[in-house]
């Protein structure tokens, strides 16, 4: 029997942010092919080469690999406007788009924004970039997908009677939509992206079966996943390792190693139940030091300590070979650090992650702090504290740590 070639997976294993867009830079230079397999432009992955920092929303993180080819999956929902900006970066770009990919249009953004704002206390916390909605659609076999660019004649006409079907839900919504631009737009869509659209899991299949090698790499984490996270706040796609699958039509079988991501503390944006929050000056340092304020709409994110329950509990899920552990030194010039290590639930302690996180406390076994572990390259020259503390993590969440970060440049990473 022929043993064909896997795809290597990177997934985030918290609440996204984790800082994948670094790994899958790094290790782009191994692959010919690097894929995202969901979510839309509410992500953003920040790379920092030669001091000089990339934001990417929708283009895979290898693009400043120049021998990569660059896969948009057809799991991910893709707004035309944000990727032909966001393609004006690169010049030499070598991208795939896959033609089964749905598109984000403008009344999916509108009804993003103004659903959030019904919601009011109980408001999700979305980027209001229309990822939702563009999900439903697909869902309820309502959406657009951006292989239709091809026939703009009938991708208009087809557009034109979705939003008369649905005006007396924009009305409600006090939702207006420029009907006469419509076209324009799609017909400058159609230029700049249909040179680039193409059947991605044909050409996925065939790279593969040539010898290929292909790296997945995922949006958001694996707290965020539409099944497995913290619902109702959490994403419209499936975020964790299985999913890669189904954004891409790559068989599980086809999957190889899988690269968990974490940092070295936790952090979320958007609402919705985190048990390590800190609110006090500890959560505002590692938010300051760790520079945490979103790629994408440049929010504040929620800071606090590293979660060994819930970061063991993604891991299996994900089925992670490796993890690899990011921003460890934002950590530097804590006197103390804390670790949650088991939950409190109904004054019970427990060891696993329950569905509903509500009501948990956190129980924290504490470590000495260090000094400085910024930009050091071997994890012998670590301080000891930072070594024991990473070989506890090791430990706690039962999942070997293979890579280290030890600041935003490529080249600061520890492999051991």
């Amino acid at each position: 029997m022929i043993n064909k070639n896997r795809a290597d997976l990177i997934v985030g294993i918290q609440w996204g942010d984790e800082g994948k867009g670094k790994i899958v830079d790094s290790l782009a230079k191994d692959y010919d092919i690097v894929v995202r397999y969901q979510g839309g432009h509410n992500a953003g992955h920040t790379i920092v080469v030669d001091g000089k920092k990339y934001a990417l929303h929708l283009i895979p993180s290898g693009v400043l690999n120049p021998k990569a080819t660059n896969v948009i999956g057809n799991g991910v929902v893709i707004s035309p406007e944000a990727l032909i900006k966001e393609m004006k970066q690169f010049p030499d770009l070598n991208l795939k788009i896959s033609d089964s990919a749905h598109m984000i249009l403008e009344h999916h953004s509108l009804l993003d924004i103004a659903k959030e704002k019904l919601r009011g206390k109980n408001a999700i916390g979305t980027t209001g970039r229309g990822i939702g909605p563009a999900y439903s659609d697909k869902v309820a076999r309502n959406g657009f997908r951006i292989g239709e660019l091809e026939d703009i004649d009938s991708l208009e006409e087809r557009l034109l009677q979705y939003l008369e079907q649905n005006s007396p839900i924009f009305k409600s919504l006090e939702i207006e939509i420029d009907k006469r631009t419509i076209r324009e737009k799609l017909e400058l869509y159609r230029e700049k992206l249909l040179p680039y659209i193409t059947n991605t899991t044909n050409y996925l299949w065939n790279e593969m079966d040539s010898g290929s090698r292909v790296l997945l790499e995922g949006a958001q984490g694996t707290l965020l996943d539409i099944d497995h996270g913290t619902y109702p706040f959490v994403t419209s796609s499936s975020t964790i390792s299985a999913g890669a699958s189904i954004g891409t039509g790559l068989s599980p079988k086809s999957i190889g190693n899988v690269i968990g991501i974490a940092k070295a503390y936790s952090t979320r944006v958007g609402n919705g139940p985190f048990p390590t929050e800190d609110f006090g000056d500890d959560g505002e340092k590692l938010r300051q030091q760790g520079h945490e304020f979103g790629t994408t709409t440049g929010r504040s994110r929620r800071c606090g300590w590293f979660d060994a329950v819930a970061v063991k509990h993604a891991s299996r899920l994900n089925g992670c070979d490796s993890l690899s552990l990011m921003k460890l030194d934002v950590l530097d010039g804590f006197e103390k650090i804390k670790v949650c290590v088991a939950y409190k639930l109904d004054e019970k302690e427990i060891s696993y992650l329950p569905t509903n996180l509500d009501e948990v406390k956190p129980v924290y076994i504490e470590f000495d702090g260090w000094e400085q572990s910024e930009g050091v390259r071997e994890f012998d020259k670590l301080p000891e504290n930072a070594q024991k503390y990473i070989n506890e993590l090791e430990k706690l969440i039962e999942t070997p740590i293979s890579l280290i970060s030890t600041s935003p440049d490529r080249e600061d990473t520890i492999q051991r």
